[in-house]
């Protein structure tokens, strides 16, 4: 046998098949998995994974780093969280095709929705391309993670029908020629589609693929199953728990028509509507019995968000008062929360409506020494001390710190362990869900993989170290159509995780400037997380990224 370029020796191989770990070496060559087992002879670089697990690389199926790419192609965090495969261009959006010129909708679509905002965009995505395949040879040239890459309908059918995408249904002839972008994109390297059912744009109406018809989705999906795979993701109507339940029927319908794998993210378990997780999962089962391809995606992460005035908060767009001021630039911002005249009915308004969310916020990060008092306590054990309503004790807190002020409401939504755990190992569930890269002002979707280790394995033994591996390795590659990925294998892609399975954790968010435009964000560093490596290439080692670039479009 030829020299390796890389041999890992002595790990507890924990393959991607769920099946139970082994003691092994793998040999890598080519960026390909070349031997398991006793490997003899040497290799450009060995590697004594004594004491730790290796795995194959995990995948994260909801992710929204279509413009990060951009200008990261690391897609930090998520890589040292041991991802080495992320789907972008989730919940209707991707960055094309989109005519030259022509990207402020797209831009405006991704503040709204995603919380990537205009000054971000403006510095670090240049729109130099048109057409789906354009944008992925933009971000293909030095990318240290494999890409699965979506192409949004509501970006494909503006790009086609324009303003009027936002105000009916598509004509044949609109029709024809968006299944015929949609067949050059899946030829270009897309993994598929996404739509969405639920989101709106900056004005407030809904997106451009709410308005399409059946007979259109369908159309699509077929144009999609041409290439030989395609997925269709979607976000449910959530605000209605019947209409969500329609979602996945139609799903089903969709699959049923056109062979498609389609699925629904998030499945999420919430105190306010106890049994609806209970009917989702009853009504992804009722799909698959009839022979449909539908999955639902759930996370291990409890709904965990902070709110700061001096960013963005989508908890605040049902409460126009505050979203309005919300929008301002900083310094009016600022003085528009502040205003006398305005408080009384700021803070009616927020009484009304958010009183019982903002209940649970406790005062993390602070920058005014006057707010040290509140560190740590919850906002209305601060109000009842002080004699103010909760909404009027957040705004004099914030108000304090020129609105910097960081509220974190915590264990609002799916944070009851034990039904969080039966969702994840529902058979109708895939683990994903992570939102990572998007409302990066709120929460770090980056992590799911090791808070799955830490709490549901190693915490509470919800999970065997296999049965978890499995779920966010061998599982999604196999509903995603990702081709010799996912499993430990011999011809496999080398995408490999090292890991100490007593320490790994995702690690705690931390609040950094380090967008372009100025923007800011929460990240979180993975912590137990010894290697990452991508097609053969150690990307991460020892928590640091090396100079390695060897991802791929897949």
């Amino acid at each position: 046998m030829s020299q390796e370029n890389l041999v890992i020796r002595n790990a507890q191989i924990v393959d991607g098949t769920g099946a139970a770990p082994f003691n092994g070496d793998v040999a890598v060559k080519g960026g390909k998995i070349d031997a398991i087992g006793r490997i003899d002879g040497s290799a450009d670089r060995e590697i004594d994974a004594k004491g730790q697990v290796l795995s194959p690389g995990f995948i994260d199926m909801h992710t929204h780093y279509d413009p990060q790419l951009c200008w990261d192609r690391l897609a930090t965090p998520s890589l040292e969280h041991g991802v080495t495969t992320v789907i972008v261009g989730n919940c209707s959006l991707s960055l094309a095709p989109v005519h030259r010129g022509d990207s402020r909708k797209l831009v405006r679509m991704f503040g709204k929705i995603e919380d990537i905002k205009e000054p971000t965009f403006d510095a670090g995505v240049p729109f130099s391309w048109e057409s789906f395949g354009d944008y992925l040879d933009f971000i293909r040239p030095g990318l240290g993670i494999n890409v699965g890459a979506m192409v949004g309908h509501s970006a494909l059918r503006y790009y086609v029908m324009g303003a009027e995408s936002q105000d009916r249904v598509a004509t044949d002839t609109e029709i024809a020629r968006m299944c015929e972008l949609l067949e050059a994109a899946m030829a270009a390297g897309a993994i598929g589609m996404s739509t969405s059912y639920v989101d709106i744009d900056e004005a407030g109406r809904p997106v451009p693929s709410r308005l399409a018809d059946m007979r259109e989705k369908v159309a699509l999906c077929k144009a999609m199953a041409k290439s030989g795979r395609g997925t269709l993701q979607t976000v449910p109507y959530f605000i209605d728990p019947e209409q969500q339940l329609q979602n996945i029927q139609e799903l089903g319908d969709l699959s049923l028509a056109s062979g498609i794998f389609c699925t629904i993210a998030p499945i999420v378990y919430s105190p306010q509507a106890p049994e609806l997780y209970k009917r989702n999962l009853d009504k992804l089962d009722e799909q698959r019995a009839r022979g449909a391809n539908v999955f639902g995606q759930s996370m291990p992460r409890s709904f965990n968000i902070n709110v700061r005035l001096s960013e963005t908060s989508f908890l605040l767009y049902g409460l126009p008062s505050w979203q309005k001021l919300m929008e301002l630039p900083i310094a009016q911002r600022i003085a528009a929360f502040g205003d006398p005249a305005a408080r009384d009915k700021l803070v009616r308004d927020a009484e009304k409506r958010f009183t019982p969310l903002f209940r649970m916020a406790v005062v993390g990060e602070i920058y005014n020494p006057s707010n040290a008092r509140y560190q740590g306590m919850r906002v209305a054990d601060i109000a009842k001390a002080e004699g103010k309503s909760i909404p009027a004790a957040m705004l004099d807190i914030a108000l304090a710190d020129d609105l910097r002020t960081e509220f974190q409401i915590n264990d609002a939504i799916h944070a009851d362990l034990d039904i969080v755990a039966q969702i994840l190992n529902h058979p109708s569930i895939l683990i994903g869900a992570s939102d990572a890269g998007a409302h990066v002002s709120q929460f770090c979707g980056a992590g799911d993989t090791g808070d799955l280790f830490d709490r549901f394995v190693r915490q509470f033994g919800k999970f065997s170290i296999e049965r978890a591996v499995h779920r966010i390795t061998a599982e999604v590659a196999d509903a995603w159509g990702i081709r010799n990925r996912g499993r430990i294998a011999v011809g496999a892609a080398a995408d490999l995780v090292l890991f100490d399975r007593n320490k790994i954790s995702r690690g705690d968010e931390v609040f950094v400037s380090d967008f372009p435009g100025g923007g800011n964000r929460y990240i979180r560093h993975a912590r137990g997380i010894d290697k990452v490596i991508v097609n053969g290439e150690v990307v991460v080692d020892a928590g640091s990224y090396t100079d390695a670039r060897a991802g791929q479009i897949v």
